[in-house]
């Protein structure tokens, strides 16, 4: 309990750094931030955002991507990375919505990353943000900060998940990766966090650092 209520003064105090963290992709309903969390693998928010723009004119919804073709997709979404894949990925997600869901967006987990290109992470973006559906995101820096916190000692993105949703109370699971998020960007980066500006270092137990700005 002592480990949790140390965690949550933490957060607390994060918080109140970045009382407007919240999801950074654009999207207008769970279709589209779908596929833009799937466009944001190796890429930054700020690049899908510009693809989307386009993309989601073009491809408003699941039937019209599952009728595009491989050509159709990558020139539109090519400056995200890995294009191809990327494009193949979204192109048989459509088909498998259509088939198995009526062309909805199913809100579970495990009907989530049945789909393809779906994996946790997105499927819980999707659940937090589209559905209000409690999940934990561990992205790169959920899972650089939860080291550095001392929240988990793991490597593996699937085990942070599972250590981080037992210390922290399941309403706290969706906003706790947005404010980390926000904190990961601005202040405790990759690799040298900037400690000596830090606004929560008194409560920062700092694992795993061994130098900083």
């Amino acid at each position: 309990m002592k480990k949790t209520e140390n965690a949550l003064r933490l957060l607390r105090a994060l918080e109140a750094v970045y009382p407007t963290a919240h999801c950074a992709l654009n999207y207008q309903n769970p279709w589209q931030l779908l596929v833009a969390t799937i466009l944001s693998a190796q890429c930054t928010d700020k690049r899908v955002n510009i693809v989307t723009e386009t993309l989601f004119r073009v491809f408003p919804g699941p039937e019209q991507m599952a009728a595009a073709t491989q050509e159709e997709v990558e020139d539109l979404i090519r400056t995200t990375g890995f294009f191809r894949n990327k494009a193949k990925n979204l192109i048989r997600c459509a088909e498998q919505l259509l088939v198995k869901h009526q062309g909805k967006v199913p809100a579970d987990l495990n009907a989530l990353v049945a789909l393809n290109g779906v994996g946790r992470k997105t499927a819980n973006v999707v659940l937090g943000n589209a559905y209000q559906i409690p999940g934990m995101v561990v992205d790169t820096h959920v899972k650089r900060l939860a080291k550095r916190f001392g929240w988990t000692k793991s490597d593996s993105p699937e085990q942070i998940e599972k250590e981080l949703s037992q210390l922290l109370p399941e309403n706290e699971w969706t906003q706790c990766s947005h404010t980390l998020i926000a904190h990961g960007r601005a202040c405790c980066k990759a690799p040298t966090p900037s400690c000596s500006s830090c606004p929560i270092i008194e409560l920062c137990p700092r694992k795993g650092v061994d130098k900083s700005r």
